[in-house]
């Protein structure tokens, strides 16, 4: 009877860590495809969640697949801290170990990321010297044309989505104490401006932006990705 308890602890033990090998290895042939297609630096951190992970890797069907990117460029703008999370993803074993990606396909893919400041900044007016974010809310200081003169001013903006990228419009406006009022309609025609940021990688699409201490926070969606299909 010890014996065959010692045995099932053995299997036991062995199924496990196979198992966890054997996520190792398909978390790294994903990290690869990503990085291969997206001519990244580096791998990503790719993390295949659901223990045990081999019974989903015999059904071919993974919950979920979070892989965090870091530092990521296109379109001639970088964001930081970009994850990507799939869900209801379907890929034979076979296709995942031999870097295969044409049968690689999720149901969503909801990736985020983070837009410094300083990219903002670097699509919006002349005029505009530094873009923040406070208790009020976000805001940029600058000296702005108002009938001929230059009025310095704090703004307020707000941040959206669109087709283009992040609409950055301004609803307040603050003179410095002591100089003329600036017409808020005035700006609105002058400092509203878009940073290009249309979609974030797997062809994800904006959906929400917010803005935080450290920078715009990006939302974006895809559904139905197939990796094979991405630029």
């Amino acid at each position: 009877m010890r014996a065959v308890l010692i045995l099932v602890v053995v299997l036991a033990i062995g199924l496990v860590v196979g198992d966890r090998v054997a996520v190792v290895v398909a978390q790294n042939a994903i990290a690869g495809m990503v990085a291969d297609r997206y001519e990244l630096p580096q791998q990503p951190d790719v993390r295949i969640n659901g223990i045990p992970f081999l019974t989903q890797a015999f059904d071919g069907e993974y919950a979920e697949i979070d892989i965090r990117v870091g530092d990521w460029t296109g379109h001639d703008i970088t964001v930081r801290d970009l994850d990507v999370t799939l869900t209801d993803v379907s890929a034979a074993v076979s296709d995942v170990v031999d870097r295969r990606t044409e049968n690689l396909v999720a149901t969503t893919a909801t990736a985020t990321a983070v837009v410094p400041y300083d990219v903002v900044q670097g699509f919006a007016p002349s005029d505009v010297e530094s873009v923040a974010y406070g208790p009020d809310g976000l805001s940029a200081t600058g000296k702005f044309s108002v009938a001929g003169l230059s009025v310095p001013a704090t703004v307020l903006f707000t941040v959206a989505p669109v087709d283009d990228g992040i609409e950055v419009t301004p609803v307040s406006v603050q003179a410095t104490v002591g100089g003329p009022a600036v017409p808020l309609a005035v700006l609105r025609r002058t400092l509203t401006f878009v940073v290009p940021l249309r979609q974030l990688p797997l062809g994800a699409r904006l959906t929400a932006i917010e803005p935080a201490a450290d920078g715009l926070h990006a939302t974006a969606v895809a559904r139905d990705v197939r990796l094979s299909d991405l630029p």
